[in-house]
């Protein structure tokens, strides 16, 4: 199949190489509004070719559109206008409401599945893409009644071959948890960092003191603001909500901070460990679907 991506960064070149590894796309064409990011996506083979946006749509059985979601609101409409009455459209945008209303009423809507494979790292662009990012991630895939069997047919083959594991939800459902498993965790982080940049001004004390804790705690926020602004503004009602409650989290613990109340810090931080049962129990549910995988496998003679 003709795969075109538009987005060629870390996730719309790591779709890419795994789709040609699996065989399911057999001609790939970029389409990137960054010149650089388009001629450095054909150097590293992420894709065939660069085209321009109306001849790289119009060809491709399968369109992958990994662009910013306020971009993709823009831009999916014309998406649609443009492609094949065969074609699948895939976003993989991180908030779901806005983009399903957007085209809510498009006769073209039964050809898109509007799909969050939920995977990434701290870097971006070209030179971030890798093979195997999505392999046991969850994808989330919103409004499955509004896409055709056919879109679903093809974009479920283009999961499996990406190592994806899909479930179905809808979109508010979708924009509610991921602000709080997703999008609080990287306010967090960006904060955070910022907190310590503006206590610390001698870049060598940061350096000397952060430990591992202080560097995997802070590691998203290095991603990219220009991604994660129009995330939070898209998600703001319940990015907000998640906010609020953080923030009293935060203020009933500097409350007995000040108090100096070690017993009921430590029935916080008590509390707060029962993550590790959710954590243990998704990591063992990990583990058992692969070995279910590669028990189905078939045997190599």
């Amino acid at each position: 199949m003709k795969v075109t991506v538009v987005g060629l960064g870390l996730i719309g070149g790591s779709i890419a190489i795994d789709l040609r590894k699996a065989g399911v796309a057999t001609e790939l064409v970029g389409i990137d509004l960054n010149t650089n990011h388009a001629l450095k996506a054909v150097e590293l083979g992420l894709v065939d070719k660069i085209l321009t946006e109306d001849k790289a749509l119009s060809q491709a059985d399968i369109v992958i559109l990994a662009i910013p979601v306020n971009a993709l609101c823009q831009l999916l409409p014309s998406v649609l206008d443009t492609v094949k009455s065969t074609a699948v459209v895939i976003d993989t945008g991180s908030t779901k409401s806005l983009i399903c209303r957007t085209v809510a009423g498009h006769p073209k809507r039964s050809q898109l599945v509007a799909a969050h494979p939920i995977a990434g790292t701290e870097n971006s662009g070209p030179e971030a893409a890798f093979s195997g990012l999505f392999r046991n991630k969850t994808n989330i895939i919103c409004e499955k009644e509004k896409s055709s069997d056919h879109a679903l047919e093809v974009a479920m083959r283009a999961f499996n071959a990406l190592g994806l594991r899909t479930i179905f939800m809808e979109a508010e459902e979708h924009d509610k948890h991921v602000a709080y498993v997703s999008h609080l965790s990287h306010v967090s982080s960006f904060l955070l960092g910022q907190t310590v940049l503006d206590i610390e001004k001698d870049e060598k004390n940061i350096f000397a003191l952060a430990g591992s804790g202080f560097a995997s705690t802070v590691r998203l926020a290095k991603s990219s603001p220009e991604m994660w602004a129009p995330i939070f503004e898209q998600n703001q009602e319940y990015l907000s909500q998640a906010l609020l409650e953080y923030i009293m989290h935060l203020q009933r613990f500097h409350y007995h901070l000040m108090k100096r109340d070690i017993k009921e810090l430590n029935r916080i931080m008590s509390g707060a460990n029962e993550i590790r049962r959710v954590l243990d129990g998704i990591e063992l549910k990990t583990k058992i679907q692969n070995e279910m995988q590669q028990a189905e496998q078939p045997v190599k003679q």
